[in-house]
């Protein structure tokens, strides 16, 4: 086995790579799913429990996704002094960003006018980098409880709110409120605010002590476990409660699965509390549950989880042109509706397009199955071409 991989711990690559297979999920459901451009498939009124679940289970990817990129950034440090951290972090966010407005933005809408402009993960993902490098100058006790802090505390902000389309409005936005925005024919879409997001990738960095070379494997297994059941518990307390940690209270329901669904049913635009108890809690179970995993499904879902940008840049092209090719040949559709001109979301002209549920089920495992050759290229190349810079940005 090579060395870099040998010296790489399992768990957390084994957890990302789950979540970037779950997340290619929610796009294929997004672009190739029938269903998409009628109705929200969280909308209890309208949904069933399949496609209900089809939705809520990639709503722990992005903040899990942010938890082991501080956890990464913290393992990276020890390789770099403290400044060198920083400079790290806030050159790779701003690229970051820029990938978002550019490269994945086109991806989504295979528009060259550049109609809209999505803040969604990838541009928070960045600012939590180019704030967490200011950050990692703390002492780690009062990172935590920053992070502590905001994650709690945010939710007071629920009702603050900036009216307008103005930029007052929009800076506003960017901080804890999901709007859309329109100025001079371009769409602005504000879908991940970095409160409180931008306490995830510090948490990561100060989880990354119990990852630090010389820790005991037994006491960091124990630790996960008591912490991912202390948010879990957490979560159903305050949830049942129906006071505070989510902008949307539960209710009851026709029936008591709907119930059930009402209960799950938090509130990720921004994350609530309770989304990110039920999110990273689960996070917390699975790198404690996995630390000693081995075997081939390991080996494979991890070989993603090494290249997670690569693997994201590249499925979202693969998705939207699939939804062209096959547009192309079904009659009486129009490849040309996939120039979006608005969010899909948004588009009437999409009504009529797309699979049924389990056909989109399908082309998803069919779309990771075929990245996975390509990405375990891009891992070998990676593995051992460590001199080349510019392989830590993708």
């Amino acid at each position: 086995m090579d060395t870099a991989l040998k010296n790489r711990i399992t768990s957390i690559d084994f957890l990302r790579g789950t979540i970037m297979i779950i997340m290619a999920l929610d796009h294929v459901r997004d672009y190739l799913y029938q269903g998409s451009f009628f109705y929200d498939p969280l909308d209890l009124t309208q949904t069933s429990g399949i496609l209900f679940f089809t939705r809520w289970i990639t709503h722990f990817c992005a903040p899990i996704f942010m938890l082991l990129a501080g956890t990464s950034a913290f393992l990276t440090g020890q390789r770099k002094t403290k400044k060198e951290l920083s400079a790290f972090l806030v050159k790779r966010g701003l690229w970051l960003i820029f990938l978002e407005l550019v490269v994945v933005n086109f991806g989504w809408n295979f528009n060259i006018t550049f109609p809209m402009f999505f803040f969604v993960t990838i541009w928070a993902l960045g600012a939590g980098m180019i704030i967490l490098a200011a950050l990692i100058h703390l002492p780690k006790k009062y990172i935590l409880l920053i992070c502590l802090l905001f994650i709690a505390g945010h939710n007071l902000l629920d009702g603050v709110h900036v009216e307008g389309n103005t930029m007052e409005g929009f800076g506003w936005s960017l901080l804890h409120d999901q709007r859309f925005f329109t100025w001079q024919g371009k769409s602005f879409l504000v879908g991940y605010p970095i409160v409180p997001l931008m306490a995830i990738m510090p948490l990561g960095y100060c989880l990354g002590e119990w990852y630090r070379k010389g820790y005991n494997a037994v006491t960091r297994q124990k630790n996960l476990m008591l912490l991912g059941s202390g948010c879990l518990l957490l979560f159903v307390l305050l949830r049942f409660i129906n006071v505070y940690g989510d902008p949307v209270p539960w209710t009851t329901q026709s029936n008591s699965f709907y119930t059930f669904l009402s209960f799950l049913k938090v509130n990720k635009y921004p994350p609530s509390l309770l989304y990110l108890l039920l999110t990273l809690g689960a996070a917390f179970l699975f790198l404690g549950l996995t630390e000693k995993s081995k075997g081939a499904i390991v080996r494979i879902v991890s070989v993603y989880g090494r290249v997670p940008m690569f693997y994201y840049l590249i499925h979202i092209y693969i998705i939207h042109l699939l939804a062209i090719i096959t547009s192309a040949f079904i009659p009486g559709q129009d490849w040309q509706v996939w120039i979006l001109e608005k969010p899909i979301w948004f588009s009437p002209n999409l009504k009529g397009y797309g699979f049924s549920l389990p056909i989109a089920y399908l082309i998803w495992i069919g779309i990771v199955a075929g990245l996975y050759p390509l990405c375990k290229w891009y891992d070998r190349y990676k593995q051992t071409h460590k001199e080349k810079w510019w392989l830590s940005y993708l």
